[in-house]
């Protein structure tokens, strides 16, 4: 009896460069795929998921090496790609492998930075769109369901994402520290570098209330700040903006210090010495470094950024650590429930052929028995169901038992020649 399997057939950034990975991009609507995907023989159940890294086939039913040639087919079949290259550049996994991987994608274990939440997002994303095409039943219904259980027990057990680690989002980690709560506060983005803006997003995330862009070019300024509904000041006006400023991010192509101490010891006095958040994310620097030395001033450059994302990059893979075994222990449960849908219809179609062979014996023996009472007639039934019980108990056992020597497909075949469930006689 051939038993449907999970798959999983992807590409990611580990085996594959940007370049072939954008070729798989499917962008907006994801419908396509997976009707498509459902159409290959073989192939069961499906769910498609595409990200910028990340381009992955799960799905569910006969585990072959043609399902697999044709799913990895379509993957790439908008790529010009030769058969051999898609190879060398997806992957494949059947069964617990299969399992263990969508854990660890949904945890964030397999991440271009470990711990990011995006992922569990998106694939919440693919699995709602193979919801509305009916493309996901029992298994993957399931199963997917399982890996948001696995990403959330690795998010509440584990501090896998409590640690910033990437430039702009220490920046607004460190400010929080700074300010405690960043509500009401007021930015100001010096230059338009690609860091600070992400900086400044985080930090609108945050509560943020307002956005003032400061460039050379008062253009340029103008349509960076419509970006954040903000306001704009050519650089000639920094210094006198920075009074009402709570924290400011610089990131221009200056060969000269844009901030100098000088200019801003005067201006603490008119601030009544309210704290001030430099971050200079520009190489060379923008703020000059003696701006460390006034009171109620921390200034971070980009070296003390990389100190902070060095150390919580450490901390996240101490704790990707700990949301591994997670993922081995939650692989392990759902690999028994998986063996035990695989198990149960043969169990149920062993006990009834015993079942159907122990009432034809005892019609067979009371008929040559003559006139019984009820009480003699129950139990020789009682006697039969006893035997055919104790005749059963072993196999089911067997069936049932985690034996690390026999996998779960050769002992199906096994009680299954036994018993003679797939002979047609």
């Amino acid at each position: 009896m051939q038993v449907d399997q999970i798959m999983i057939v992807g590409v990611n950034h580990k085996v594959a460069p940007v370049e072939v990975r954008e070729k798989l991009a499917y962008t907006g609507d994801c419908a396509h795929p997976v009707i498509e995907i459902g159409k290959i023989p073989g192939c069961k159940e499906c769910c498609f998921l595409g990200t910028c890294n990340r381009v992955e086939v799960i799905f569910s039913g006969v585990d072959s090496e043609e399902t697999v040639k044709a799913v990895r087919k379509f993957l790439f079949s908008r790529s010009n790609l030769s058969d051999e290259e898609a190879k060398k550049y997806s992957y494949s996994y059947t069964g617990k492998d299969a399992v263990n991987h969508l854990f660890r994608v949904a945890a964030s274990l397999d991440s271009m930075i470990v711990g990011e939440p995006q992922i569990l997002g998106q694939l919440k994303g693919a699995y709602r769109e193979a919801r509305e095409h009916k493309s996901v039943s029992l298994i993957l219904n399931k199963f997917i369901n399982k890996s948001f259980t696995v990403a959330k027990r690795t998010r509440t057990e584990t501090n896998i994402g409590g640690s910033a680690v990437s430039i702009s989002y220490a920046a607004v980690q460190l400010a929080k520290k700074i300010f405690g709560k960043l509500d009401n506060k007021k930015v100001m983005i010096v230059g338009a570098g690609e860091m600070a803006e992400l900086a400044a997003e985080h930090l609108i995330a945050q509560g943020i209330s307002e956005v003032v862009v400061a460039n050379r070019t008062l253009a340029n300024a103008i349509t960076l700040a419509e970006r954040f509904n903000g306001s704009a000041v050519s650089l000639e006006e920094l210094t006198a903006e920075l009074e009402s400023v709570d924290i400011l991010i610089s990131s221009t192509g200056a060969t000269d210090l844009v901030l100098k101490k000088e200019d801003l010891k005067p201006l603490m006095r008119q601030r009544m010495e309210s704290p001030l958040f430099l971050i200079d994310i520009a190489v060379p620097r923008d703020l000059d470094p003696k701006l460390n030395d006034l009171d109620n001033v921390y200034l971070y450059d980009i070296d003390n950024l990389k100190d902070v994302v060095d150390v919580n990059k450490s901390e996240r893979q101490n704790e990707a650590g700990k949301a591994e075994r997670i993922v081995e222990e939650e692989t392990l449960k759902f690999m028994q429930w998986l063996d035990g849908m695989e198990v149960t219809p043969t169990i149920v179609e062993m006990r009834q052929k015993i079942d159907d062979i122990r009432q034809a014996e005892i019609d067979k023996t009371m008929a040559g028995l003559g006139e019984l009472s009820s009480k003699q007639k129950r139990s020789i039934e009682a006697m039969a169901g006893a035997i055919t019980n104790k005749i059963l108990h072993n196999p089911i056992l067997f069936l049932k038992s985690d034996t690390a020597s026999v996998d779960q497909q050769m002992k199906l075949q096994i009680v299954r020649e036994i018993f003679g469930m797939d002979s047609d006689s």
